[in-house]
């Protein structure tokens, strides 16, 4: 792994040397035996330093669990056997960091991009991205990413619509609340997670008594809370992140706040707890990608073996990186290249089997029929209680 900056992962030193050989049939290795190993750089960005780096060393080591997979099993492609290599960059979720992270893998090149991670980094990154035409894979929500049209972009998790709207959708018919109050970070994710929240909250007759902004580096959110406590909210939609959403929470608590708090998959975190302590409660509430994760053997599987290589629990989008990775090498066997026209015109049609369940592109290259499973906290845990 190449990285610029000390990461999460930096004691472990996730670098990827295996390069195992896979066994042609006896008529093939006559014709054209492979010729010596090729690395395939693997480019990555996301936040490893500052408020986000739990999430970014989150997405780094699902990664790398299917880039050590790939490896140990090996792969031929265009007759030649491949060894998966990560380059890293730390863009600290920051879109003007970002670009330089972006650009630096660009100018490398990486043979294919895994993230950037934050929606605000993503939007103007992805531009340069497909100039370069280079395929990359994001978490990402907002829905203008994939209504730019770029063709060389693609969508490995619920949009802003399906979470913000799943999670308006159980607010009225499951929590029956009806007067909530909206709070985003002004993000581009945060901002599309509540504006697609509202919209479909009031759609399902909830009165949204106040749209409130703060900033993805806030700690102190009195003010807010002490204005929507004077308008009698039984609930906060909260568009952001959780090294905001836990001490939100807590101070939530100390004004006598006694409602729910709810919020997309970046809350969906054992951050939560950490951050917010006791104060973490049922009453915490997040939709994430994916049907109940406990009741799939292979989910249940991959975060033991996380656990076991990293010394942490799977947080939000572990998993998810894992399978887009997964799916990568799938395409790549499949189009016999690791990058370029083929490598994209194999993902438009690929249907793929992984851990977070069923991967399969529409024409804007979002996800084809996500399901989203609805957690509350449990001793500061978020624990799975619905696919909805």
């Amino acid at each position: 792994m190449t990285t610029g900056k000390e990461n999460p992962f930096a004691s472990t030193r996730l670098t990827l040397s295996l390069a195992v050989a896979m066994a042609m049939p006896g008529a093939a290795i006559a014709a054209a035996a492979p010729s010596a190993t090729q690395v395939v750089k693997i480019g990555f960005s996301a936040p490893l330093t500052g408020p986000q780096a739990s999430a970014g060393a989150d997405n780094l080591g699902g990664m790398q669990m299917a880039l050590d997979r790939l490896n140990a099993e090996g792969m031929t492609i265009a007759n030649q056997k491949v060894s998966f290599k990560a380059i890293v960059e730390d863009d600290q979720g920051d879109p003007r960091s970002g670009m330089g992270a972006v650009q630096k893998l660009i100018d490398m090149p990486v043979d294919v991009m895994m993230g950037p991670y934050n929606s605000g980094v993503v939007i103007p990154t992805s531009r340069l991205l497909d100039t370069a035409g280079i395929v990359t894979m994001t978490v990402a929500s907002n829905p203008k990413i994939t209504e730019q049209g770029y063709a060389n972009l693609f969508r490995v998790a619920p949009s802003d619509s399906q979470l913000g709207g799943k999670m308006g959708l159980y607010a009225a018919k499951e929590l029956k609340v009806k007067r909530v109050a909206v709070v985003d970070d002004r993000t581009a994710y945060g901002q599309g997670l509540a504006i697609e929240f509202a919209k479909v909250a009031k759609a399902n007759g909830l009165q949204v008594v106040g749209m409130e902004y703060t900033n993805d580096k806030a700690t102190d959110f009195n003010a807010i809370l002490t204005s929507i406590k004077g308008k009698r909210a039984d609930a906060i939609f909260y568009g952001g992140y959780a090294p905001q959403g836990g001490p939100m929470r807590r101070q939530m608590k100390q004004l006598g706040m006694d409602m729910y708090l709810l919020g997309g998959e970046s809350i969906c975190s054992p951050e939560m707890g950490r951050l917010g302590g006791a104060n973490v409660d049922e009453k915490v509430y997040c939709a994430r990608a994916g049907g109940e994760l406990n009741k799939s053997p292979e989910a249940k599987n991959f975060a033991v073996d996380y656990q076991k290589r990293f010394q942490r629990t799977p947080e939000v989008f572990a998993a998810s990186y894992y399978d887009a990775m997964m799916l990568m090498g799938q395409a790549m066997k499949a189009a016999d290249a690791v990058s370029g026209p083929k490598l994209q015109a194999e993902l438009v049609k690929i249907k793929y089997q992984g851990v977070m369940g069923s991967y399969e592109f529409d024409p804007q290259h979002n996800l084809k029929d996500t399901p989203v499973t609805i957690f509350n906290f449990q001793k500061g845990l978020p624990t799975p209680i619905s696919t909805y």
